[in-house]
């Protein structure tokens, strides 16, 4: 990495951002799932910023002390306060706290990306719930997204939200979803808010992430033996049914659903269409707030062909700069290269690269 950092240095030249640390992270074995995540996530500046605040109240607590929050606030902290701009560092403690936390990723097997990055955050807020003694309440939520699906990957939000508390990982990620089911009997409209941290869409081939997004919030026809039970009219009756983003969150992530479970195979494919997502994002068609527009910062990109096997790295824009984490490596990268991570305009292609999760920061809220 020193030949790769000096270079990544010389590109910058005089124009390094003041401050700023690009350290890619040692893989000790299949943990790109991993360092894709942390890297996507340490470029959260606001996310990044409150970590760095809690290891500066909580860096005497001790071995005793210790987990999953505070292993990760120290790394984070060892990045930012490198003398280096550049370099590797090796996340092993962070990484040996995973794997003491969760045996689904003990093993040196390839991991879903996604399902860390859920595990993660739930774990980081179950921590700062238990330890917050002064917190504000939230309305009252549900722990996960029902949404009626065929196949056996529901899609979902990943929210939750065991007790009325909101930490400074809600501010940043929690949205509100509004589930709407109107009666087409008597016209009673029933509506539900449940929190989510990520939204998980179905994708098609040649499709966009505004198009995804437009799906997310169809209208579903209740019918047969899908019929809803009204309160109103006391009997099961034909409906329809919506989802809509209600409140959009600060930090919006999204997961492409790239991996179909197919019955006559009998496993998971990955599906390799190509979905555009733009540098910015508007959620008008969505929510309530016609105003809503994000600006992407990261990228997960899978690479490879299957579920269970494959690589990850990770696209983050930096001080309007796309620089590229492959585990140890970072160089910069065109954004016009972006394009090539869309995913393919055919089912079989030579490019496996493809955009995975998306980081979204919002221009306009500062909620």
């Amino acid at each position: 990495m020193g030949a790769a950092g000096s270079k990544l240095e010389k590109v910058f030249g005089d124009q390094f951002p003041e401050g700023e640390r690009y350290f890619g992270l040692e893989n000790f074995g299949n943990t790109c799932y991993c360092n894709s995540v942390l890297q996507a996530l340490y470029f959260c500046v606001p996310f990044r910023e409150q970590l760095l605040e809690y290891y500066a109240n909580n860096k005497n607590v001790g071995d005793a002390g210790e987990n999953l929050l505070t292993c990760l606030a120290d790394l984070f902290t060892q990045i930012n306060s490198q003398k280096k701009k550049t370099g590797v560092i090796a996340p092993k403690r962070f990484v040996q706290r995973v794997k003491k936390e969760n045996e689904a990723f003990r093993s040196y097997m390839h991991q879903d990306a996604h399902e860390f990055l859920n595990f993660l955050l739930n774990v980081l807020v179950d921590i700062l719930e238990k330890g917050s003694k002064d917190a504000k309440s939230t309305p009252e939520t549900k722990s996960t997204l029902e949404k009626v699906t065929d196949g056996p990957c529901p899609p979902q939000a990943n929210g939750f939200h065991k007790e009325p508390l909101i930490t400074w990982v809600h501010e940043n990620f929690q949205g509100i979803l509004t589930n709407e089911t109107r009666c087409l009997r008597c016209e009673t409209v029933t509506a539900r808010d449940e929190t989510f941290l990520d939204l998980s869409l179905d994708i098609e081939q040649n499709s966009s992430i505004t198009n995804c997004l437009k799906n997310f919030s169809s209208t579903e026809t209740l019918n047969a033996e899908d019929k809803f039970f009204c309160d109103k009219c006391c009997s099961l009756q034909e409906a329809q049914k919506r989802m809509k983003i209600k409140k959009p969150p600060q930090i919006l992530v999204i997961h492409l659903k790239r991996f179909k479970y197919i019955e006559q195979l009998g496993r998971y494919k990955k599906l390799s269409y190509r979905v555009v997502f733009p540098m910015e994002l508007k959620l008008s068609s969505s929510v309530n707030d016609p105003d809503s527009e994000y600006s992407l910062f990261a990228v997960v990109v899978h690479v490879g062909v299957g579920p269970n096997h494959g690589h990850y790295v990770s696209l983050v824009k930096s001080h309007n700069h796309w620089l590229c984490f492959d585990d140890e490596n970072v160089e910069m990268i065109d954004e016009a290269m972006m394009q090539s991570f869309f995913g393919s305009a055919q089912e079989y292609s030579s490019n496996t690269d493809h955009g995975y999760i998306l980081f979204y920061e919002s221009t306009n809220r500062k909620s």
